[in-house]
């Protein structure tokens, strides 16, 4: 018969295990989070540039039609600054659409971290369904076999939900290329 002696290094084992399957999730909340930070920084920064650029340009445009209406007859100089002056309008509204595919990759991101909390979660349930295991337990070894059935399922559960996660954050077609987070 096993003897509670022996039980205490069983259920340090299976404490430990979850101590570090919790921090290593909890690890990866902080990087997820991290990473959602500077993301919503960098299209915060991206999208005011953009935008004060549109307005550049729709004031630029704006003094070439009042040149021209001013002339009451338009130019072929005139009418080419108008074109260009359009384009440069085009250019800088797809400027700020592209800073806005940043909410995509964001979107993304939150959504991962709160499936990791969830699936911690998960993984910590599996210590309580345990313990009320163990609590109708009265011989040694057959306590050993739930704690050995616990480490068991902590560490599936860990490796299940980190699969599960293992997918890339992707954002494709930004200016500077495909952008692939992990």
């Amino acid at each position: 018969m096993t003897t509670l002696h022996s039980l205490a290094p069983k259920l340090q084992d299976v404490l430990s295990s979850l101590s570090e399957h919790g921090r290593q999730h909890l690890n990866e909340v902080e990087t997820d989070l991290t990473q959602t930070n500077v993301l919503l920084k960098e299209a915060i920064t991206k999208l005011g540039s953009s935008f004060m650029a549109i307005h550049a340009a729709v004031m630029a445009q704006q003094q070439i039609v009042d040149t021209l209406l001013a002339q009451a007859q338009a130019s072929d100089a005139g009418i080419q600054a108008l074109r260009e002056n359009a384009a440069e309008i085009g250019l800088q509204v797809n400027a700020a659409v592209t800073g806005l595919q940043f909410q995509d990759m964001t979107d993304q991101l939150i959504t991962r971290t709160m499936q990791r909390v969830v699936g911690f979660r998960d993984v910590l349930e599996v210590l309580c369904i345990g313990s009320d295991s163990l609590a109708s337990q009265e011989k040694g070894d057959t306590i050993l076999a739930v704690l050995d059935r616990m480490k068991a399922t902590l560490e599936e559960e860990s490796v299940s939900l980190e699969q599960a996660l293992r997918k890339a954050v992707r954002q494709t077609h930004m200016e500077s290329g495909d952008i692939e987070l992990f």
